[in-house]
């Protein structure tokens, strides 16, 4: 992926903590909630740990390094139809269990909060400590 609107820096740091957190999301989410199941729920597999380490910052650093003021509102309503696609598709599969009904569109609500507020206040605050400390 070419490098637009963020550098290798930005890029590790927010791939780093979007991992951490939709691992700490899953943790309260599916363990502590008990409200998901991704895959057996007694084991931890490949598949949970691909889910939750790579699809939720991938998709962040890929936002972010297209994500301008001009364009933010449709690639924040595209990302949150991946995302909720992404979702939709683990359900049909059988491999994601949701165990609310109603959780599914607290997932929609949740994806346009990350690429609409949460990830633009991220990027600008790694961007203004980063120039702060050059």
């Amino acid at each position: 992926m070419p490098k637009r609107r963020i550098n290798w820096l930005e890029f590790y740091i927010t791939f780093g903590v979007v991992g951490y957190v939709a691992w700490i999301s899953d943790t309260v989410v599916g363990g502590m909630l008990d409200l998901v199941d991704l895959g057996d729920p007694k084991i931890t597999g490949l598949g949970e740990f691909a889910s939750y380490s790579f699809i939720p910052s991938s998709l962040s650093v890929i936002y972010l390094n297209y994500a301008k003021k001009t364009n933010k509102w449709t690639l924040v309503l595209l990302f949150t139809l991946v995302s909720t696609l992404i979702e939709w598709i683990m359900i049909q599969i059988g491999y994601l269990k949701i165990k609310n009904g109603g959780f599914f569109i607290f997932s929609i609500i949740a994806y346009l909060g990350v690429f609409g507020v949460i990830l633009p206040l991220h990027i600008k605050v790694i961007k203004k400590n980063l120039l702060y400390n050059k």
